[in-house]
């Protein structure tokens, strides 16, 4: 009777638990743990450039604040566009665009993530970085994720929210804002462009299909996207310079930018002289090994 019990029922159970399991999955894949483990790992950064001695505890709260916020924004943005990511190939698949998470559910769960990590931050950091949390996040949802489908201007307006996280790791640990923090956010600032101009090149007619604008002036030739590319990978390898300048890191740093910054100015300038999908996905595989090789190394070399 045992026997025949089990095998009647295991399926059943068996089901609930895939079910339960696919709903927890779809949850974790709302908060995009990828793209924010980026956004934690710059705030990493940030706090150990920042500190003289690092606070083990302070850091741990500060990157926990920071990735709730992160992952909250992420889940709203999804909410915010999920007619137009269903219209996307790239994103169709979304949990909400899909329509496996209602849209109510995930505005709950996004607004409890916000909230929870903002207060986080204002209690177990300090003022001056939950602030700088919810500015992110407010600019993040309420002026680039509307611009995305009125002008190309969204990229320079995107760009402040995704450079802000050192800035945040800095600021928890020296409890105030400085030159160097605002290093730290030009170097993400300019690196953005080169990194999302491709992925807009690359993804140029999904974007149309969902109505997105992210190249400028809605161009088919590419011309000025190369241009943009180009100028901002340019601006990247001087910023990078600076920390050197102003004592962050040293001689060693230095010249290992130097090295990063050729090959990302290299790359966006074969992306301008091709206007292929080959050399735009290039330049993103570069973006994506230039921006943690430079920050490690300006830590490695910290002064």
């Amino acid at each position: 009777m045992g026997t025949a019990f089990n095998s009647v029922h295991a399926p059943r159970e068996l089901g609930l638990w895939e079910a339960r399991t696919n709903v927890l999955s779809d949850y974790v894949e709302l908060t995009q743990p990828r793209v924010n483990l980026m956004v934690v790992l710059t705030a990493a950064v940030g706090f150990y450039l920042g500190s003289e001695s690092v606070d083990s505890l302070l850091l741990v709260n500060t990157l926990l604040g920071t990735g709730l916020l992160a992952s909250g924004a992420a889940v709203l943005n999804q909410f915010i566009e999920r007619k137009a990511d269903s219209r996307m190939l790239r994103t169709a698949n979304r949990p909400v665009a899909s329509g496996r998470i209602s849209p109510s559910e995930a505005l709950v769960f996004g607004m409890v993530l916000v909230s929870v990590g903002a207060l986080y931050l204002l209690f177990f950091s300090n003022y001056l970085t939950a602030f700088l949390g919810w500015f992110t996040t407010a600019v993040y949802l309420i002026l680039y994720t509307p611009l995305k489908t009125r002008t190309p201007v969204c990229t320079l307006v995107g760009a402040v929210p995704g450079a802000v996280p050192p800035v945040m790791g800095w600021v928890a640990a020296r409890g105030e804002l400085t030159i160097e923090a605002l290093l730290l956010f030009g170097i993400l600032f300019c690196w953005q462009f080169p990194h999302f101009l491709a992925i807009a090149w690359m993804y140029r007619d999904d974007y149309e299909r969902g109505g997105f604008k992210m190249l400028p002036g809605g161009e088919s030739s590419g011309r000025w996207t190369g241009r943009l590319i180009l100028l901002f990978a340019f601006f990247s390898l001087i910023v990078s310079f600076l920390p050197a300048r102003f004592g962050i890191a040293g001689e060693i740093y230095l010249l290992g930018a130097v090295a990063l910054g050729a090959m990302f100015v290299m790359s966006g300038f074969r992306v301008l002289t091709s206007l292929s999908r080959p050399a735009a996905r290039g330049l993103l595989r570069t973006s994506v090994l230039y921006l943690p090789l430079l920050l490690g190394l300006m830590a490695a070399d910290k002064l």
